[in-house]
């Protein structure tokens, strides 16, 4: 009952933010690559498509690509791996279907939607889960007096917290340093694992479960640079992806 609850990482607006944000840096080769596979839809809008597949009985094998298990003292390197696949599988097997040659062009673009979306859901540290509480979805807390979970608060509720559109936060974040560009995209998916896995922490760190502006003042810095991060990461293994070595898009 915890798993299809546990997929929807940031919620809507997160994830148009990390696919607006991506949108903003790529290079005109990839926006070249992207506007050929799904038209004028965009990176934000393509960005929640792997959340409202989830109806359909024929995505349900999708599930366990939103998120990877590793409990407290386990690493990646020893975790026990999903034979069915998670998040890191998703995102080297989307960008492989991506750089295939062989692969249709409906298959191109479904990887596109999904590897926007995946892409943001490692950035959330409870997508880097602990096995007993399915991200924290079994961690109840009250926001501001209203019951939630601890998931489904970094979802939205930190978000939703701003009282901005997607546009808005995106526009407000977008500002990193060349130097914070080039870090970032030099870095793996399995950097991205790792990191949600150290913040996880402080992420639990909930006293009572009373939360409210405290948790918000601290919190909110993190969910920022998080969103922050997963577009400009995006954007750079988007560019890999269809200008690599800095080649000319195809006119195919």
């Amino acid at each position: 009952m915890l798993l299809p609850a546990a997929a929807a990482a940031w919620g809507p607006t997160g994830h148009r933010v990390v696919g607006q944000i991506a949108e903003n840096h790529l290079s005109s080769a990839a926006r070249y690559g992207v506007e050929c596979l799904i038209g004028p839809e965009g990176l934000a809008e393509a960005s929640t498509w792997a959340d409202e597949i989830r109806s359909d009985p024929a995505w349900d094998k999708a599930t366990p690509w939103h998120y990877i298990s590793i409990d407290d003292g386990e690493t990646l390197e020893t975790t026990e791996r999903s034979p069915h696949g998670d998040v890191l599988w998703a995102i080297h097997h989307f960008s492989d279907v991506l750089r295939s040659p062989d692969a249709s062009r409906r298959n191109k673009a479904d990887a596109l939607k999904l590897l926007v979306h995946f892409v943001g859901d490692v950035h959330q540290p409870l997508h880097v889960e602990r096995r007993g509480d399915g991200g924290g979805n079994g961690v109840r807390v009250t926001w501001f007096g209203e019951p939630t979970s601890l998931h489904h608060l970094w979802d939205t509720g930190l978000i939703e917290h701003e009282k901005l559109s997607f546009t808005e936060i995106a526009r407000f974040l977008d500002h990193p340093t060349s130097e914070q560009v080039a870090a970032w995209q030099a870095s793996t998916p399995e950097d991205w694992v790792r990191e949600s896995l150290a913040l996880r922490a402080q992420v639990y760190d909930i006293g009572d479960g009373d939360l409210g502006y405290a948790y918000a003042y601290r919190e909110l810095p993190l969910v920022k640079k998080r969103l922050l991060q997963a577009g400009v990461r995006l954007a750079g293994l988007l560019d890999r992806i269809f200008a690599p070595k800095g080649e000319s898009p195809s006119p195919r």
